[in-house]
């Protein structure tokens, strides 16, 4: 199907999915990934043959979020959210779609199982991890699996929603579809995301994942399967491919993972997934000496990785710093500026805000303290871009854990960038211990955000 021949709105989609591209470092954050894992499933879309999954637009404004900030990309996402629902309902009217549909529903019900049995195992494994190294290194693999369960959930559900479509007009046009349409559950409509959520990475999503250089080393797989169409990233894009029954790694490795092999899962999509084991074992004290070393060691990395043009795995190097303890944070910032990286310590500064929130609090302070009062405020800003339940969860535990300051910083700082509507779905998972805590925020930014929150928090159904 040549450009010419395209539905209007497929054809207006594609433009414009070229046009956020346009505004993107290709060779970084989530579009590394998706070219670097499907480039031909990138060009069909960009092409027009081919429309995303919601969750690949989704990751791209979290990338462009990371140039222009998270207030332009959920403006952004409004518009893409239109352009892609109406692309998918032109698209679906090409004849054949509902059995193109429902092939790639049965792929990425199969990925959805695998990616259960995968969390399955590799939780049981983690149990029984005898070493933190070990135990760390498992979690890198459950982020990924995690990562790979909730796109597949996504997906079946824009698949399902989209065969629904199809099934009710197909009923008012009087014909019948049990012929071609499998029998699955389908909800009225797929579930609207959250628009460009910054460090969710995964989910979360993102730091941002970078993309290795072509040359980078991938596991062997044990045993491989063939399949009709889709793959891990892009559900439905490739088709025949064989498929590696092991978990999908991260493209890039790590100045660390080399001697290992492991890859670990980088960013927004991710956030809280990087996490020391179950039970910790307490950090040993670190000497200003070694941190300063430390710090050293990782700019003359960098600074050699960019000099090589060698832009992923310097993504990557800054993705696995953002995890550092937050006493280096105002070190690699002198260190970075010195160094003539200021690009790359705001970089660094998104990718920390896929921290979870006690050390996402606990970087925001360090830097405060050492008299970068704008850049705490940075990193507590684009941390809070995550959907309103996660923050409201967050807190909860917080508090419950006594950690009341970083509860409270937490929260002001959400109150006060996010619309007093975003700011009240936040009560959702508890409105009886959140709805006072909000207010308080809001209060102590001023009596107008406090009515306005009130307000919304009514309309909600979450205050009387």
């Amino acid at each position: 199907m040549t450009v010419d021949q395209l539905p209007g709105r497929v054809r207006e989609f594609a433009n414009y999915l070229n046009g956020l591209l346009a505004r993107l470092d290709q060779g970084g954050g989530w579009c590394a990934v998706f070219w670097q894992r499907d480039p031909d499933g990138m060009q069909g879309c960009l092409a027009g043959r081919e429309v995303p999954p919601w969750d690949v637009v989704e990751a791209l404004l979290q990338d462009l979020a990371a140039v222009h900030g998270t207030g332009a990309a959920a403006r952004e996402a409004e518009q893409a959210r239109r352009l892609h629902a109406e692309a998918l309902a032109a698209y679906d009217t090409r004849p054949g779609a509902r059995e193109d549909l429902g092939d790639r529903l049965d792929v990425t019900l199969r990925e959805q199982r695998y990616a259960a049995e995968r969390l399955a195992h590799l939780g049981r494994a983690l149990d029984a991890a005898r070493s933190r190294e070990e135990a760390e290194a498992l979690n890198i693999d459950l982020a990924w699996a995690r990562d790979d369960h909730a796109r597949a959930a996504a997906r079946c559900a824009e698949l399902r929603a989209r065969m629904g479509r199809l099934e009710q007009r197909a009923e008012l046009a009087g014909r019948p579809t049990s012929e071609t349409l499998p029998v699955a559950p389908r909800p009225a409509q797929a579930p609207a995301p959250a628009p460009a959520q910054t460090p969710a990475p995964a989910q979360a999503p993102a730091p941002a994942p970078a993309a290795a250089e072509a040359s980078a080393p991938a596991p062997s797989p044990a045993k491989q399967r063939k399949r009709r169409r889709g793959s891990a990233r892009f559900a439905g894009m490739a088709e025949d491919e064989a498929v590696p029954t092991v978990v999908p790694q991260t493209p890039e490795a790590s100045v660390s993972e080399a001697a290992t092999g492991r890859r670990a899962p980088r960013g927004a999509r991710f956030a809280g997934a990087v996490e020391v084991p179950a039970r910790p074992e307490p950090a040993p004290a670190e000497s200003d000496e070694e941190s300063e070393r430390a710090v050293a060691a990782a700019v003359k990395r960098l600074e050699g990785l960019r000099a090589a043009g060698r832009t992923g795995e310097a993504h990557a190097l800054l993705a696995e710093v953002a995890h550092w303890s937050a006493a280096r944070f105002p070190l690699l910032a002198d260190a970075l500026q010195r160094a003539g990286l200021g690009a790359d310590w705001a970089t660094l500064l998104w990718e920390a805000a896929s921290l979870p929130p006690a050390r996402l609090v606990a970087a925001a302070d360090a830097l405060t303290a050492a008299g970068r009062t704008d850049d705490g405020r940075q990193i507590l800003r684009q941390g809070v871009a995550r959907p309103a339940a996660e923050i409201g969860e967050a807190v909860l535990a917080l508090d419950a854990e006594g950690r009341h300051r970083e509860a409270r910083a937490l929260l002001d700082t959400y109150v006060q960038v996010r619309t007093p509507e975003e700011a009240a779905h936040s009560a959702e998972p508890d409105p009886r211990r959140l709805v006072p805590l909000l207010l308080r925020s809001a209060q102590t930014i001023s009596d107008q955000r406090h009515w306005d929150l009130l307000h919304a928090l009514r309309v909600a159904g979450l205050a009387s």
